[in-house]
C-alpha cells in the first residue's frame, strides 16, 4: 500500500529535527539551547504542512532562518550550517513545484540576501565560507530544478486528467447521440409493422361486416384474423413502447423495410460487393413477427458492413440463424485481420451501439468480440415472445 505523502514529509521533519539535535548540543556553550531549539522547530515543524500550505510553510520557515541569523549568525559555533537549515532547501522546491516559478524567484532572493548576509558576517573563516556558500548554492540550485521537473510533470498531468474527462464527456455525448438516432430510425421502420397491422384489421373488419349474414363462416375467419393480427401488433407495441419517439418532424416518407426472408439478398449483395459470405439457416423465418425479422436483418447487416470495412482483403465471413427454445441467436463471424471493430467503436463508431440498442430494445442481448482463431464475431439472442 502506498504511504501518504504527509507520512514522508513528517519521517523528513523528525530526521532534520533528530540531527538538528547534535547541533544543540554541539553548541550550548556559545549560546542558549532553549533559543536554538525554537530555530529548529520553527524551520522544520512546516515541512509537515508544505503540500498543503506551500507558501506559508515556506515563509515560516524562511522566518526560523532569519531569526537564526539574528540570534547567532555571527557567532561561531563549530559547526557553519545545521540540519535544520537543510528545510530552506526543501521550501524552495516545494514553492517551485507548487506555487510557480515567479514565486520560486521571490523566495529564491530573500534566500540569496540570507546566505549573502549570513557569509559576510564570517569573512574571517576565509576558504571555509567560500565552501560553504559553493555547497549552499549547489543545494539550492539542486533543488530549483527539481522543483522545475516536478513542476512541469504536475502541469502536465493536470492538463492530461482535464483532456481525459473532456475526452470522457465527448464520448458518452456521442453514444446518446447514437442511441438517440437509432431509437428515431427504429421509430420509423415500426411504422411500417403498425401500419400494415392495422390495414389487414381493418379490411378483415369491413368483410366480416358485409359477410356476417351471407356467410357466417367467411365472417368468423375474418374475425380471427383480425384477433391475430391485433395479437401480433400488440406484441410489436409492446417490445418498443416507450423507447420509439421520434421528435423530428420532418415528414418522412415512409418505405417498406426488408425482414428475415431478405437474407439471403443481402447475401448475395455483400457477396457481389467482394466479400464471400455463407449463409446457415437451421429453420423457416417466414414466420417471424415483423419487427423481429427487421431486427434480425439490420443487425446481419451492420454485422457484414462492420466486415466490409474493417476485416481486410481476402476475408470471409459466415452467417448463421437458428431457433431454440422460443430463442432466435444469429451469429456474424469473419476471419479477417484488418482494423479491430472495437477499436473503431472506441473511436466514433456507432455501428456496435446501434446494434445493442436494436438487440436491447428487442428484449434480447448481443455480444461482439474476437475470435480466438483470428477475426471479429457478433452474437445475438432475440427472444421469440417477449417478457
Amino acid at each position: 500500500m502506498r504511504a501518504h505523502p504527509a507520512f514522508g514529509d513528517s519521517l523528513i521533519a523528525g530526521l532534520l529535527f533528530v540531527m538538528d539535535l547534535g547541533t544543540i548540543i554541539a553548541a550550548s556553550d556559545f549560546m542558549s539551547p532553549g533559543t536554538m531549539l525554537l530555530v529548529g522547530l520553527l524551520m522544520v515543524v512546516p515541512v509537515v504542512f508544505r503540500r498543503k500550505h506551500p507558501l506559508g510553510s515556506a515563509y515560516v520557515i524562511l522566518a526560523g532562518g532569519v531569526l537564526q541569523l539574528l540570534t547567532h549568525g555571527d557567532l561561531d559555533t563549530g559547526v557553519p550550517v545545521r540540519a535544520s537549515d537543510f528545510a530552506l532547501a526543501v521550501a524552495l522546491y516545494t514553492v517551485v513545484a507548487y506555487a510557480g516559478r515567479r514565486q520560486g524567484l521571490l523566495y529564491a532572493a530573500w534566500l540569496a540576501l540570507g546566505t549573502l548576509v549570513w557569509a559576510f558576517w564570517r569573512l574571517d573563516a576565509g576558504v571555509e565560507t567560500v565552501f560553504v556558500l559553493f555547497v549552499i548554492a549547489v543545494v539550492f540550485g539542486f533543488s530549483w530544478a527539481l522543483g522545475e521537473f516536478v513542476g512541469a510533470r504536475r502541469a502536465y498531468l493536470s492538463e492530461l486528467e482535464q483532456r481525459l474527462r473532456l475526452l470522457e464527456t465527448e464520448r458518452d455525448q456521442q453514444a446518446r447521440i447514437a442511441v438517440g438516432e437509432e431509437r428515431s430510425r427504429i421509430a420509423r421502420e415500426l411504422h411500417d409493422v403498425v401500419a400494415h397491422a392495422v390495414s389487414v384489421m381493418v379490411v378483415q373488419a369491413d368483410g366480416a361486416g358485409y359477410a356476417i349474414r351471407a356467410d357466417p363462416e367467411l365472417a368468423e375467419a375474418a374475425v380471427r384474423t383480425i384477433a391475430d393480427t391485433g395479437r401480433q401488433a400488440l406484441t410489436e407495441l409492446r417490445r418498443l413502447l416507450g423507447v420509439l419517439r421520434s421528435e423530428d418532424g420532418s415528414g418522412t416518407q415512409w418505405s417498406p423495410q426488408p425482414g428475415a426472408g431478405d437474407l439471403g439478398e443481402l447475401v448475395e449483395n455483400c457477396r457481389a460487393a467482394g466479400l464471400p459470405v455463407r449463409l446457415e439457416v437451421a429453420d423457416d423465418l417466414g414466420a417471424l413477427p415483423a419487427g423481429l425479422g427487421l431486427g434480425l436483418y439490420r443487425i446481419v447487416q451492420e454485422a457484414l458492413t462492420n466486415t466490409l470495412k474493417h476485416a481486410g482483403a481476402g476475408a470471409s465471413a459466415v452467417v448463421r440463424v437458428s431457433r431454440a427454445d422460443e430463442r432466435l441467436t444469429v451469429e456474424v463471424a469473419d476471419d479477417g485481420f484488418g482494423t479491430p471493430h472495437d477499436l473503431v467503436a472506441v473511436s466514433g463508431g456507432n455501428g456496435l451501439i446501434g446494434m445493442r440498442e436494436r438487440a436491447g430494445v428487442l428484449g434480447g442481448t448481443l455480444e461482439s468480440g474476437p475470435n480466438p482463431g483470428g477475426g471479429w464475431r457478433v452474437r445475438a439472442v432475440l427472444p421469440l415472445t417477449p417478457s
